[in-house]
Order: structure tokens, then sequence, then C-alpha cells
């Protein structure tokens, strides 16, 4: 495992990355934590930070091209810009179900599956963890 090809990338790749996997750990924490209580309330602030990060630099990433400079994780990115303002006024309307299924969703769909994806040979990711 080595830092280096992601240290080589643009700006915008690194920014992305670093966002996603600190939302990654971050999301993992929330997902273990307690609910409803202050530290929870203010990491969930945080994680929708990293998240608004995550998303809008990945506009900056066009390797996978499939509609134009577009590719179907970038829907994953838009999901997600759209989602998040919606998760977070059901937390504070206290319709709790509703934002834990939201919240959940874009943790599996914008981290884990997108995730999986950028550990496939020739991405970055591929070549820090598995060597280039």
């Amino acid at each position: 495992m080595t830092l280096l090809p992601l240290l080589d990338a643009a700006p915008a790749i690194q920014v992305h990355a670093f966002a996603a996997i600190g939302a990654f750990a971050l999301g993992v924490v929330q997902v273990a934590a307690p609910k409803g209580t202050l530290p929870h309330r203010t990491l969930g602030y945080v994680w929708v930070a990293l998240m608004l990060v995550v998303c809008v630099t990945s506009f900056w990433i066009q390797d996978l091209r499939v509609w134009g400079p577009w590719s179907p994780i970038h829907l994953l990115s838009i999901y997600t810009l759209v989602g998040l303002p919606f998760a977070v006024l059901h937390a504070r309307r206290r319709r709790v179900t509703k934002h834990r299924n939201a919240m959940l969703a874009m943790f599996a769909g914008a981290l884990l599956i997108a995730g999986l994806f950028t550990f496939m040979p020739g991405r970055i990711m591929h070549a820090v963890a598995f060597g280039g």
C-alpha cells in the first residue's frame, strides 16, 4: 500500500479521495454510535459537509466517460446533492425513519458502492491499495 499514486493525482482527486475516506470513517462511527445526541448531530453536520465536498469535487473527475465527460457515478453525486438537504430536514423535523433511511442510502450508494468502483484495476485507489 502506498499513497504515492494519490499524492501524484490532480488536486481535485486528492481532495475528493481524502474527503471520501473521512466521510466513510465518520459514517461508520455515526451508524454505530448512539443517535439523537449532541455528538451525533455535530458529527452529522461534519459528515454532510464532507459529502458535499465529495460530490462537488466528483464533477472535476472525468476519467470514466460514458456521456460526454460524465459517468454513472456522477448520478450518485447528483442524488446525494439533492438528498442531503432533505435528510437533514427530516432530522430537524424529527422524522427519524426518513432521516435514517436517507442517510443510510447515501452512505451505501455514494460511499460503499461508488467506493468499490474506485478499486477497479487501472484506477488510482487500486494502485494505492494494491500497488501500481
